[in-house]
């Protein structure tokens, strides 16, 4: 039986084949700004597999944009490989997304270039300690003209490589959503205080990329529905967020939660990150701090399926875009469940790194149970020289 989850769906006039969306997790097959043959064929097995599109995570908006140096950033000499990589999974059917993002002050980015962090407010970042940095300075207005338009060139530049559509990364702590959290904005002036100041560079972001882009380009935005720590961004106030993005002109949400930089277990659930990081961590400093903090900040959150479903489907409610689910979705009742709570598309991220071809397995079995464990250590690789797999069915 063809449910509507095997039906075709549309993004602001983009036809998707079905609504399984490959989620934006770091591959870690990117080296020093530049794509590689290992992102391809990361990603070729689940556009073969049967998803209608697939995300490219990470997409820097600026060199100065990436956490790590290896991260891809937006640059004309990438553009050959880039497209590429792009045209030929759109040669298997499935359409091609990237997450256009920025990382404010989280970084470790040994070619970073700045002479201070920049963020929203003043404070601290620890992990810049690995770069010998330290101390966050607050942006001016210089700077966030400078952040817009670096979003506004890497969205022309992604546009004109082929991609399909855009997701701009709203959340997990970075850029971004370091000015939409009240834990990381302590701002005074016109781009702090209530949600509508601390929304207002997020908006100016998304008004920005829609004029570089046109009416009728495909734009999805990832939000942390709660940051997962006292002070920051909660449930009810990503309802508002979300109907916020919507009236600016996003063409689809993606209902996330925690952040990198703060609580990362939130978004994850199951197994902690923590020693699989620590083992392919190359910086001894950051290392060390991984095994000092590691407990604290990788938090214990059971891993249950469709963790986040019923604080998403709020967002479902309120708002007139396309709303994608992510968040523990590991069968084709699972696919059923989230089809039926009123969600127009899900993005897997565990789930296919585990099976590729999860997306024509649960089509074809109506008791289709994928088997990753959410053991996590596929996460704890981003640091490892080869990049993410699953331990499991990869163990080499």
């Amino acid at each position: 039986m063809t449910t509507q989850c095997f039906s075709p769906g549309q993004i602001n006039g983009m036809t998707l084949k079905n609504r399984i969306i490959k989620a934006a997790t770091y591959e870690g097959m990117t080296r020093d700004g530049a794509p590689t043959e290992a992102l391809l064929q990361f990603h070729l097995p689940m556009a073969q597999g049967g998803i209608a599109m697939t995300t490219i995570a990470y997409c820097a908006s600026e060199a100065n944009g990436r956490v790590a140096q290896d991260m891809l950033y937006m640059h004309e000499s990438i553009r050959p490989e880039l497209s590429r990589i792009v045209k030929t999974l759109q040669a298997e059917g499935t359409k091609v997304s990237g997450q256009l993002s920025h990382c404010g002050y989280f970084t470790k980015n040994k070619a970073y270039t700045g002479k201070q962090l920049l963020g929203p407010s003043p404070g601290r970042n620890p992990m810049s300690l690995a770069i010998g940095k330290l101390f966050i300075k607050e942006m001016g207005q210089s700077d966030i003209d400078h952040l817009i338009e670096s979003f506004v060139t890497g969205a022309a530049f992604m546009k004109s490589t082929g991609f399909d559509a855009i997701e701009i990364h709203f959340g997990h702590g970075y850029g971004l959503s370091q000015f939409i959290s009240p834990k990381t904005n302590q701002r005074t002036d016109q781009y702090g205080g209530s949600l509508e100041n601390r929304m207002r560079l997020p908006l100016q972001v998304l008004s920005a990329v829609r004029a570089a882009v046109g009416d009728d380009f495909p734009l999805l935005g990832k939000i942390s529905m709660s940051d997962g720590v006292e002070g920051g961004i909660d449930f009810d106030e990503a309802v508002e967020i979300a109907a916020m993005l919507d009236a600016g002109g996003i063409d689809a949400i993606i209902c996330s939660g925690g952040t990198s930089s703060m609580n990362p277990m939130l978004m994850f659930r199951g197994d902690s990150l923590a020693e699989g990081l620590r083992e392919n961590e190359s910086n001894p400093l950051l290392k060390f701090g991984l095994k000092l903090i590691g407990a604290k900040l990788f938090k214990v959150y059971p891993y249950h399926d469709l963790y986040f479903l019923e604080q998403a489907k709020r967002i479902v409610e309120r708002v007139n875009c396309k709303v994608v689910y992510i968040g523990g979705t590991s069968s084709r009742k699972n696919l059923d469940t989230i089809m039926k709570a009123g969600f127009d598309f899900v993005q897997i991220g565990r789930g296919l790194i585990f099976d590729p071809a999860f997306a024509m397995n649960a089509e074809k079995d109506e008791n289709y149970q994928n088997g990753c464990t959410h053991c996590n250590r596929c996460a704890g690789r981003i640091e490892h020289p080869d990049g993410v797999r699953c331990v499991i069915k990869d163990p080499q």
